[in-house]
């Protein structure tokens, strides 16, 4: 997997969160639903997501890491030849 693939999948991935959280939040605004349990509902999903996020941001950041390193290694490779 070259550079600009590997950008893409992050840029990918990048807006498929933030469209999931988008629509999460629409969809606790647009429940027939109190004020007060709404935004109760809201604070305890971005709770959730807060930590779900960042361990999928660094696995993500883990996983794209070693396939830099596995891109530079080839590249190396090709120069030393």
């Amino acid at each position: 997997m070259d550079f600009d693939q590997e950008r893409q999948a992050v840029t990918f991935v990048s807006g498929l969160l933030l469209g999931a959280v988008i629509g999460a939040g629409v969809a606790l605004l647009v429940t027939p639903q109190t004020g007060r349990k709404t935004r109760r509902r809201m604070r305890r999903a971005a709770e959730g997501m807060r930590g779900s996020t960042s361990d999928r941001f660094d696995d993500l950041a883990t996983e794209l890491k070693g396939k830099v390193d596995e891109v530079l290694r080839g590249a190396r490779k090709r120069i030393v030849r």
